[in-house]
């Protein structure tokens, strides 16, 4: 396995290790930074996705698997609430989330080390007879781990629009209790 692999994977893990662990408030910047970095990891390793076959079917099932079990693991292993001393919104993750995380980038590179060493082969005959490029497969991959982000960011921009409007409602709150609709008194 390349270093850089490596590097990258124990670099992303690090990265939402930081990001996420503990209690944290939950910011606009917390849902930009990831999208604008996986639009650059596209930009970057995505070279030339596949536009039909099972090529494309592979890359698609990537970024779908990456939501699914991003937005469980988020769902499960990730509490929200709101900070009793600020009123913020807040993310508390704990061992069970790092867990996870350990987990799929471990999986992730006992795959690319068992692609490489292990079973090369057979992988080869399953890419040759479904007619899917490697470059696909290494494609699918990283929509994989680029979905997993991003039901993260879809959760947290979710509670970000809610939380926005509860707190519009309630500063606009005039008279006898009822929120101010607009218009003229």
């Amino acid at each position: 396995m390349a270093t850089s692999i490596l590097i990258v994977n124990l670099a992303v893990l690090a990265a939402v290790l930081l990001a996420d662990l503990g209690t944290r408030t939950i910011t606009w910047r917390r849902v930009l930074r990831p999208v604008i970095v996986a639009a650059i990891a596209v930009a970057v390793f995505v070279g030339s996705p596949q536009t039909s076959g099972a090529g494309f079917d592979l890359e698609l099932g990537g970024l779908a698997g990456g939501l699914l079990l991003g937005s469980v693991a988020s769902h499960l292993l990730m509490a929200i609430r709101r900070d009793p001393r600020t009123g913020e919104q807040v993310s508390v993750a704990g061992v069970g989330y790092a867990a996870f995380w350990i987990v799929v980038i471990g999986a992730r590179l006992v795959f690319t080390y068992g692609a490489n060493h292990w079973y090369s082969h057979p992988l080869g005959q399953w890419l040759a007879a479904n007619a899917v490029t490697v470059a696909a497969l290494t494609d699918a991959l990283i929509l994989f781990a680029i979905g997993l982000v991003l039901a993260r960011v879809i959760r947290f921009a979710r509670v970000l629009r809610s939380s926005r409007g509860r707190s519009v409602v309630a500063m606009s709150r005039v008279g006898a209790g009822r929120p101010h609709r607009g218009g003229t008194r």
